[in-house]
Parts: structure tokens; sequence; C-alpha cells
């Protein structure tokens, strides 16, 4: 019975014990940066943080610690620009026809616009939409935004665009006249896209010249290091064909195929489609200028290095001349409180640290004297050494809690069986 004891108390000890909390120390970190182009007076500072920082560090940037000597500063990762919500739908207001035209009215929402697009569904059009705004719907002057030209080009493989590229307007009301053959019961609605704060700014992390044709495909592949992001796919065209509307799919998969996966961890072969436009032309007296040369990126879970397949569907059609394709990710800018004339060292590559949670981050506001830091080159901390090895018992021996199971389980079946011959005898 001692025997067993001993082992159920082994066997309680390996169980017990979880991790302690790992708290940041500049000798755990395996890179560093100086931050330079620091201000020289007290203010809010903030830098870019590059695609290497993301490809080095730990997942979600959860290990960035910055410092002052020897004293960790607190900061926030602020996108300078929020992504864009999804574009506002609006009801066309007292939709009809005048003087042979379609012409409706929209309640605009609060703030600034920019891009209008009409739902339109029909084929095979060109129209021309004419735009006014006003603070109210009735009774007062409009100001005219301008003309704008609408299509559908499928019939000649170019394509279709209902979006109206608007300067950036603040109306409360716009008003719509339509010269073409699109009739008041084509109009299904239109959508609006709120203007951001501010113009984000995109950083290239892949970059390539190389095109391989595939059939009737055109093909770019990249390779993406592990934890950085990829926003958007930007293709430079030549100028031959001057013309063109192809379609794009966008997949990614793993470079080594995971073994186990995370629970309700997305799945890193993920795809995408979008469309490539270009139009210049003048076709039945409509001018027609129109260009969408950029691909939103796929939602994709960069825990791990992925290759980037872009397909260029090109049809019966001539293939694209690219000077170059583009993975950008959008700018996240790391701001903090610069005290003036100090020195400031970004550390990171910790892996054992969980992200940082300052108060600072809740109560940041930019402030428009902003200083634009920079971050410097990356090199190795002299200091650096392994953090020790703090999993729990179980975690370094695992084989020994199943030892000291199996152990008791045979002694518990030794006793049982004992216990049965006495009972029989």
């Amino acid at each position: 019975m001692n025997l067993l004891k001993f082992l159920a108390a082994l066997l309680l000890l390996a169980a017990a014990g979880n991790p302690v909390g790992v708290t940041p120390e500049i000798r755990y970190f395996r890179y560093e940066r100086p931050i330079q182009n620091l201000p020289q007076t007290s203010r809010q500072a903030c830098f870019a943080i590059t695609p290497a920082i993301f490809a080095h560090a730990a997942p979600h940037l959860a290990d960035l610690r910055l410092y002052r000597g020897k004293m960790e500063t607190p900061y926030v990762i602020h996108l300078p620009a929020p992504v864009n919500e999804e574009n506002q739908q609006l009801t066309p207001l007292n939709l009809g026809r005048r003087a042979g035209q379609t012409v409706f009215d929209a309640a605009m929402p609060e703030g600034s616009y920019r891009d209008v697009q009409l739902t339109v569904p029909g084929k095979d059009f060109i129209a021309t939409v004419y735009v006014s705004g006003s603070q109210t719907q009735t009774g007062s002057s409009q100001t005219s935004l301008g003309a704008y030209t609408i299509f559908d080009l499928t019939r000649q493989k170019l394509g279709r665009s209902t979006v109206l590229h608007l300067t950036t307007s603040d109306f409360r009301f716009l008003h719509f006249r339509i010269k073409g053959p699109i009739p008041p019961d084509s109009v299904k609605g239109l959508s609006v896209m709120r203007v951001a704060a501010s113009k984000p700014r995109y950083g290239t992390v892949e970059a390539t010249s190389r095109v391989v044709q595939e059939g009737h495909n055109s093909v770019i592949e990249f390779t993406v290091p592990a934890h950085v992001p990829v926003d958007r796919v930007v293709f430079v065209p030549g100028a031959r064909p001057a013309n063109f509307s192809r379609d794009v799919q966008i997949g990614v998969m793993p470079v080594e195929p995971r073994h186990v996966s995370a629970p309700n961890e997305p799945s890193l072969q993920t795809a995408s489609f979008g469309n490539l436009l270009r139009i210049h032309r003048t076709q039945a007296g409509h001018s027609i200028n129109e260009e969408r040369l950029s691909v939103d990126a796929p939602a994709n879970v960069s825990g791990t290095t992925t290759r980037w397949t872009v397909t260029i569907k090109n049809g019966d059609d001539q293939p694209i001349k690219f000077r170059s394709v583009r993975l950008e990710m959008m700018e996240r800018d790391l701001c903090f409180d610069a005290f003036a004339s100090a020195s400031y060292t970004l550390y990171y590559g910790d892996r054992a640290l969980a992200s940082p949670q300052y108060d600072y981050a809740a109560l940041f506001r930019p402030q428009s004297d902003v200083a634009p830091a920079k971050v410097g080159p990356e090199s190795r901390n002299p200091l650096y050494q392994p953090r020790p090895d703090t999993r729990p018992f179980t975690e370094k021996h695992p084989f020994l809690l199943w030892i000291a199971l199996a152990l008791v389980i045979a002694i518990l079946g030794g006793i049982a069986l004992r216990s049965a011959k006495k009972t029989s005898a």
C-alpha cells in the first residue's frame, strides 16, 4: 500500500503545475532594431512595421517590445487608414422618367463619400450618368458633379462598370439623370463608398516580373514568409494590349502541409477571384476611361510559409505583358510617446511572450503633429540567450506520466485480483 501511495503522489505531482506567467527580458529577444528620426521634443512618434519584422516576430506581433534604455515603453499598433466598411446600400428615390431620360434621387449618408455604384443588371449597353448634389432634396440649387460613363461590353469581352468615380463630396442628396438605354425599372439600387479618415499606405511584400504561360493562362508565383500579411495584389501592365478585361484567381497554400491543425483554425488552402480591367476608348460617342489593376488578397492564415499562385485567364486573347506584379500589405504603424533626445530600440523574437496589454493602447488618440520616425536595420541581439524551459513537468516528461498511470493501474488490478481470490476462498 505504501508503494501505491507513492505512485499516486507522483502522479499528482506530475499533473500539477501550470506555466508561470512569462515576462519580457531584453536578453531573451533574438532581434533588435534602432528607432531613427526621433523628435527633438517630447511628442507622439510613429514608424511603419516592415514585412521583415512580421517574418521574424511571433504571430500577430505578440512579442514586439519597445525599450528606452532598459525601460519598457508602452505602444499601440495603429492602422493609419482603417479598412473601409462595406459599401452602404441606398434606395433610389423618385425613380421615374423625364424628357426621355431615367431620373432619381438618393439620400446620402452623413460625412464624406466618393465612389457610387449603380445596380444595373442589364447587358450590352453604354450610357451617360449626369450627377448633381444639394443639401436638401427639393427647393435648393444643385451643384453639378460631372458626367460619367457606365457600360457593359460583355459581348466584346471588355467587362462592365457601373461605378461613378465622384470627387470627394458631402452633399446630403444626389440627383441622377441617365442618358441611354437604361429604363427606370433597370435601376435596382445604388451603394456608396465612405471615405476613410486618411489614405492607406501600402508596402511591398514580394514583387516579380516573371510570368509563365500555361495554355490560355498566365501564372505568377510568390513565396511569402510565415506571419507576413498580404492585403492586395497590384498589377502593372505594359502598353499592349491597350484594352482588356481578364478574370484573376489567387490561390494560397502552405509550402509544407501541417500535420496538426489548431481547433477552429481556417485552412491555409484559400482562394479568391477578381477582375483586371483597362479600357481607354471612345465608343458610340461615349468616352470610356476605366482601370482596375489591383485585386484584394484572400483571407489568409499566415502561420507558415505560403506559396501564392496568381492565375490570369486570357481565354483566346493575347496575354498581357506585365512590367511587374506585387503583393502588398497595408502598413501598420507602431506609435508611442517619445521623450526628447531619448533613444529607443525595438526588440522581437521571443515566442514565449503573449501580446502586451497597455493602458496607452486603450487611451490612444492620433495627434496632428506626430513625428514620422523610422525603424532601422535588423541585427542580432548581442545579449541574446535562450529562454529557460518553463513548461510544466507533464510537458517536459510526458512519458513519466504514462509510466506512473500504467503502474497504478497494474497495482490496482493486482490488489483487486488478490481480493477476489480471498473472497472466493
